[in-house]
């Protein structure tokens, strides 16, 4: 009776578990990750492949990763004539190059200062002999050569101005001196449209220079073999202040040939700023000068003026 009983439990055990069998193996075990990974070294391959696969398959059936390439390849689709591409992927291919300024090579040709010298002032000073030039003692002789057309006034004009705080009696210079002002003028503003030259100093006398001396330990002498050019009336100063670069480059190259020449004898200032021209007769008696080559020159090109003694 009992052992009928057992096999009859026995039975029943294993018809049920015969009858669930199929639907154990389908289901799927949902284990802890960790316990899973000790469980089933294999494991993580098998996502990663089960996951490739049903990537190829969404992909297949045009998916989300369809529509994404679509979508990359509708952006790099020719549009007209070449190929539209993004910058940021052209950078990547190395083909996008940031623009790289030209570099030209630039020449400067500028003279160099005109320095004044020991010897230049004696030079002029001999020259002034060679005029037969005397040096104006006074204003009352500085008044008698006016009235006898010794000295005629600066030729003012929109291009040459006269410093407004010079004296109206030492607004005055040789004719030859007049003339190469003129045309000095005339060819600056040709090149220079618009700008003028200022005068800043013309006739002096020997008794005005003398209390110049006094107040100005830079000025000339009033006597001997390095006094003053000024004094006979045939030097002028024209001001650098207010010049450009350019407009000093020029000047140095217009008076060079005439300084070579023998007709002029010029010298910087720095202290006073300005161009020291003595000019003399030949001047007068040499056709007008041709115009020069003009130049061009940068702020740095007047870097290295030194200062030199003033006359």
């Amino acid at each position: 009776m009992r052992r009928s009983f057992y096999i009859a439990v026995f039975c029943v055990l294993a018809f049920g578990l015969a009858s669930i069998a199929p639907s154990m193996e389908a289901a799927p075990v949902h284990l802890h990750p960790r316990v899973r990974s000790k469980a089933h070294p294999n494991s993580r391959a098998a996502s990663r492949t089960s996951g490739r696969s049903q990537a190829k398959s969404v992909s297949a059936h045009g998916g989300p990763r369809s529509t994404r390439k679509s979508r990359i390849e509708a952006r790099n689709e020719p549009s007209g004539s070449g190929r539209r591409t993004t910058r940021a992927a052209a950078r990547r291919r190395g083909r996008y190059r940031q623009p790289q300024p030209e570099i030209q090579a630039v020449r400067l040709n500028i003279p160099a200062p005109l320095r004044g010298s020991h010897e230049s002032l004696v030079h002029q000073n001999e020259m002034a002999e060679v005029d037969g030039l005397e040096r104006i003692l006074d204003d009352a002789d500085l008044e008698d050569r006016i009235s006898h057309g010794s000295l005629v006034p600066v030729p003012v004009s929109p291009v040459l101005h006269i410093n407004a705080d010079l004296p109206e009696n030492r607004r005055y210079c040789r004719p030859w001196t007049a003339k190469f002002l003129t045309d000095l003028a005339h060819a600056h503003s040709a090149r220079f449209t618009g700008a003028a030259l200022e005068v800043t100093s013309a006739v002096r006398t020997v008794e005005y220079q003398r209390r110049l001396r006094m107040i100005n330990g830079n000025a000339a002498s009033a006597d001997g073999d390095i006094a003053s050019p000024h004094l006979t009336g045939g030097t002028i100063d024209i001001a650098k202040a207010g010049m450009t670069a350019r407009e000093i480059g020029w000047m140095r190259a217009w008076l060079i040939p005439l300084e070579q020449q023998g007709k002029i004898d010029v010298e910087e200032e720095f202290r006073q700023s300005c161009f020291h021209i003595s000019v003399y007769k030949s001047y007068s008696e040499a056709a007008k000068p041709a115009s020069h080559t003009p130049l061009t020159a940068t702020p740095m090109d007047s870097a290295t003026m030194l200062p030199s003694p003033g006359r």
